[in-house]
């Protein structure tokens, strides 16, 4: 009976111990949807369960204490969260995560010329889809990269409507424009060569800002922008993207994809076409180019052995565009009548890739380009061409368990010629096409130092017959100390071996001997940047932020003095330097009802150092175009029905304009945003249906054009009309001169068969 009552007595008391046994448990949503056959354990511990098909779990711990739980599932970003459980009856506890399919776990190559997902890139990469620009639908990728925040498309000329892309606020030359990986768009092509890339077949664009040359060598000073086109066997079968504008813009983008022989194709044509003149602001000039644009892209994916790689494609794009005054036809084309700038642009280009068919991974990729300019500003004709050859060929090899190494070499064969004296022979008397050969190889190793830390170490050297021997190393670092937050440090170099001879010498009149100093030397950047990426998950909300801070120091800058000698042109290097520095913020709102917000704000100094005068003061000057502060936002709501609210925006603070001495118009732009908003029906059969506003505020720029009514300056000289000596100039310019516009559209999407 004693022993009888002493185990009743122990039963009780294990019992009550069992009783007082901590327990968590709450439920695993994404999207406000249960997440079944989640795994929740709590590191450290051996405890652990996996999520019913209601998303609800239930897990015994050991101890009352602080624990640091581990939340993952197939097809989302694990996380950890840390729990303080200090009594046995917790409230219920909500895990929210995020699809693998958000852009932050999106696959990039940009940063390290190996896929890899941009979560765990020691580079940081920002990307665009096309869902992102779809949202405010553009007929070309210069536009859509406005959604990128640091990315700045800038207009350089109000007539023919010419730009380029700043990055951090640095000049478009400075910028590398990639098209799967191919350094095609460069030089004279860079004002043209985004234009007529079909929206259709672009499956991401991959931006990083500062400099990439240990990778990609001369021209990725500043950034790098690599279009990545869709894989033909993931394509749609149709694409189709047709929209109109108040305006009679009509923008067109196509895609089919067929197979035929072992290989699956991808057909994408774009058009766009603008041919109703506007003068909205009455200086007598057209506020938008006229144009019309035809571009033809195919890309063909080969089956192989062993899934090895082996693509090939092609694009040609023409383009007429003109600008002028509104009377101007093409039969006046160079005439000194009525003025206008007209522009002919042929240009094709071709990029392959194949693995060779041998154990090690070994990529080779070719790319070959023709882009050839017929054009007349007002009386300047300016013909040109440019032909680049580029072949590359790289060793990707997983070495150990910890290092990723890659090792390769490239070369690219760049000729250019024009009508200009900058590309004649000393003596003026024949012709001297300008040829580079730029012959290179590099090295990069990806360490994973362990499960949280990353180091990758780069270096390339390059061997140009001017400049002789360029060395470009590369240094980053990634450190993961929680599976919700993200540290990267970077180090990296740049330069440019630049082409002398480019459109700005359309300008000049004349022979002129080009003089080129014995120390030439190429330009080089200097950049650092640390990036912090942070995921909150929230109740009923889940919040990206990353944070950037960037300074570059840019050195060796080319420029060209056309006034110490009026027979000579003499380029030498800057007796100074330049800065970027700054820092961007990026956030990322998705709530558990339909809304979904993106919105990015960055802060800059970018100026130019120099001794002007010669006489050993350094003077210093804001880099033009360059705004201190600037942002964009998109904002989406999905209401019931399959409709879909898109509001988007940019704006950017004052920045500094190429204004003429004693100029009457402002040095600096005025705060603006230009704002649009869309809406959207979609159809179970594939259809969309879109329609919308932009430039819902009707900003417009006042006073473009310097002396409109005087474009050929036949009266500059006359005192009384004209006392300050002004001479006509296109070129201030800060936004688009369209106002506000409507939009109609229809999307059209059939997808593969399963």
């Amino acid at each position: 009976m004693r022993y009888f009552c002493w185990l009743i007595l122990l039963t009780g008391l294990q019992g009550a111990a069992i009783a007082q046994q901590p327990v968590l448990h709450g439920r695993v949503i994404s999207g406000g949807r249960p997440v079944p056959h989640a795994s929740i354990s709590i590191q450290a511990q051996k405890a652990g369960t996996v999520s019913d098909s209601a998303g609800v779990f239930r897990v015994s711990l050991p101890a009352f204490g602080k624990y640091t739980i581990k939340v993952s599932a197939v097809g989302y970003i694990t996380f950890l969260q840390e729990v303080v459980v200090n009594e046995p009856d917790l409230p219920p506890l909500e895990m929210m995560l995020t699809p693998v399919s958000s852009d932050l776990a999106e696959i990039v190559v940009t940063g390290t010329m190996k896929e890899v997902s941009r979560m765990e890139s020691p580079v940081p990469v920002e990307i665009i889809t096309p869902k992102l620009f779809q949202k405010n639908p553009v007929p070309g990728l210069f536009e859509a990269l406005s959604m990128v925040n640091g990315v700045q498309p800038q207009l350089n000329c109000n007539v023919c409507n010419t730009g380029d892309i700043h990055i951090n606020g640095m000049e478009g030359p400075y910028t590398m424009i990639l098209i799967d990986g191919m350094p095609i768009v460069s030089a004279l092509s860079t004002v043209y060569g985004l234009n007529g890339i079909p929206n259709s077949i672009v499956e991401r664009i991959e931006v990083v800002k500062g400099p990439g040359s240990s990778l990609y060598g001369s021209e990725a000073m500043g950034g790098i922008i690599n279009v990545i086109t869709k894989n033909p066997v993931k394509a749609p079968v149709v694409s189709a993207d047709i929209f109109a504008t108040s305006w009679q813009e009509l923008s067109a983008d196509a895609s089919v994809k067929f197979k035929a022989a072992g290989s699956t194709g991808l057909l994408g044509i774009n058009y766009f076409s603008y041919d109703h003149p506007l003068d909205k602001n009455k200086d007598g000039f057209t506020d938008v180019t006229i144009q019309s644009r035809i571009s033809v892209f195919n890309k063909w994916n080969f089956e192989r052995k062993d899934n090895r790689l082996a693509s090939l494609a092609a694009r040609y794009v023409y383009e007429d565009r003109w600008g002028g005054e509104m009377s101007w036809n093409k039969t006046l084309r160079g005439s000194n009548d009525i003025y206008g700038e007209s522009i002919y642009t042929n240009r094709w280009e071709l990029i392959g890739m194949y693995q060779l068919p041998v154990k090690e991974k070994i990529i080779t990729q070719i790319s070959l380009n023709s882009h050839g300019q017929n054009s007349w500003y007002g009386t300047t004709p300016y013909m040109a061409k440019q032909h680049v050859a580029f072949a590359q060929v790289y060793w990707d090899r997983q070495l150990g368990k910890d290092h990723n190494f890659l090792l390769g070499g490239a070369y690219r064969y760049t000729l250019y010629d024009d009508n200009t004296p900058g590309t004649s022979s000393a003596d003026g008397l024949k012709n001297a096409a300008s040829r580079i050969p730029l012959p290179g190889v590099f090295v990069q190793d990806e360490w994973a130092l362990n499960d949280k830390n990353t180091l990758l170490m780069g270096y390339r050297y390059d061997y140009d017959r001017h400049h002789g021997s360029v060395h470009s190393p590369r240094l980053a670092y990634k450190w993961s100390p929680a599976g919700n937050s993200t540290i990267r440090a970077s180090f990296g170099t740049g330069y440019r071996v630049v082409n002398l001879f480019t459109e700005d010498h359309a300008a000049l009149t004349g022979a002129r001997e080009v003089v080129i100093a014995e120390a030439l030397d190429p330009e080089r950047s200097y950049n650092g940047n640390l990036n912090y990426v942070l995921k909150i998950p929230m109740r009923d909300a889940f919040a990206g932020l990353d944070v950037t801070g960037f300074y570059s120091y840019f050195t060796n800058k080319i420029v060209g003095d056309f006034y110490a000698d009026p027979d000579k042109i003499i380029y030498d290097n800057l007796k100074g330097h330049a800065v970027s520095k700054g820092i961007s913020l990026n956030a990322d709102l998705n709530f558990s009802f339909p809304l979904k917000i993106l919105a990015g704000v960055t802060y800059m100094k970018v100026y130019q150092v120099e001794d002007k005068n010669g006489n050993g003061i350094m003077e210093k000057s804001v880099q033009l175009n360059a705004p201190e502060w600037s942002g964009n936002a998109v904002v989406t709501y999905t209401l019931p029905k399959q409709f879909i609210i898109d509001v988007t925006a940019k704006w950017d603070g004052p920045m500094r304009l190429p204004i003429l001495p004693a100029d009457y118009r402002p040095e600096y732009s005025p705060w603006f945003c230009i704002a649009n908003i869309q809406v959207t029906k979609k159809m179970q059969n594939g259809f969309e249906i879109y329609g919308g506003i932009k430039n819902l505020f009707n900003f417009v720029p006042k006073d473009p054009i310097m002396r409109p009514f005087d474009p050929f300056d036949k009266n500059v000289n006359d005192p009384v009309t004209n006392p300050h000596g002004y001479t006509f100039d296109p070129s201030y310019n800060y936004a688009p001169l369209q106002g506000i516009r409507g939009f109609i559209g229809m999307r059209y999407t059939m997808k593969n068969k399963r």
